[in-house]
């Protein structure tokens, strides 16, 4: 068992926690982007730690710290931005100060084989083309305006989604032609590729993550967040493409 592991569940069992007597579940808000990275950490915590069942909610961050707000159950909320874990901390539904734990930036993501021939950023105002883009309350669509701006591109999309996964498959179906979405996602998509551009720069997103003041076991939750903190957890965010803070 690797000592990251070991900590977390030396932890929970020195705590008092449920983990000690009885099963316990916690409740992890997630973003979208951190769907694949995160479902490896819960299973090596729920390994390190044999009585905790961690349950994650995926989606874009503004949806999800919508409702937390609105007092939907969670134990621990991880964000693509700052700016949505703020709506939450706002409103004391955070209790300890939230840790920026890592980083992502935007890719265009095209079919395998690129079919629209998509060389850059300025393609996005090219007549004719079919693009997909995020929300802008997202955190993905909010880089992607940030984007468009500095390249000095007006981007018309065809589609807009609610999480960059709804986004991503739009590429991978053979939808639409371009879509802007984490290189992360990029990574982890089929049959799609990534294109770097030099505006992405301009838009790095910070992931804050922080346990809420409502968590069903706060000893649990802050276990959890510590893990993501851990060098394990750096190497796990890192494999998916996640640069460090």
């Amino acid at each position: 068992m690797r000592r990251a592991l070991a900590v977390a569940a030396l932890l929970l069992a020195g705590c008092g926690s449920p983990a000690a007597t009885g099963p316990t579940k916690i409740t992890v808000f997630a973003a979208a982007s951190l769907t694949e990275a995160f479902t490896t950490l819960g299973e090596r915590f729920e390994a390190a730690n044999p009585r905790i069942e961690v349950v994650f909610s995926f989606a874009g961050s503004s949806a999800l710290a919508r409702q937390i707000n609105q007092g939907a159950p969670a134990d621990v909320f991880a964000s693509a931005a700052p700016a949505n874990m703020e709506q939450v901390t706002g409103t004391g539904a955070v209790t300890a100060a939230p840790v920026t734990f890592a980083r992502n930036t935007l890719q265009i993501a095209v079919p395998k084989g690129n079919p629209a021939g998509i060389t850059g950023i300025g393609d996005f105002g090219r007549a004719g083309l079919k693009i997909a883009l995020c929300a802008e309350q997202v955190p993905c669509g909010a880089a992607a305006a940030e984007v468009f701006e500095a390249a000095g591109v007006t981007a018309a999309p065809d589609t807009v989604e609610q999480d960059v996964k709804a986004v991503l498959a739009k590429v991978s179906l053979g939808e639409v032609d371009a879509a802007l979405v984490y290189r992360t996602d990029v990574r982890s998509g089929k049959d799609v590729e990534g294109l770097d551009f030099a505006e992405a720069a301009q838009a790095v997103n910070d992931y804050p993550i922080a346990p809420l003041a409502k968590a069903s076991d706060a000893a649990t939750a802050q276990a959890f967040v510590d893990h993501v903190l851990s060098p394990e957890g750096r190497e796990v965010l890192t494999a998916a493409g996640f640069a460090a803070p």
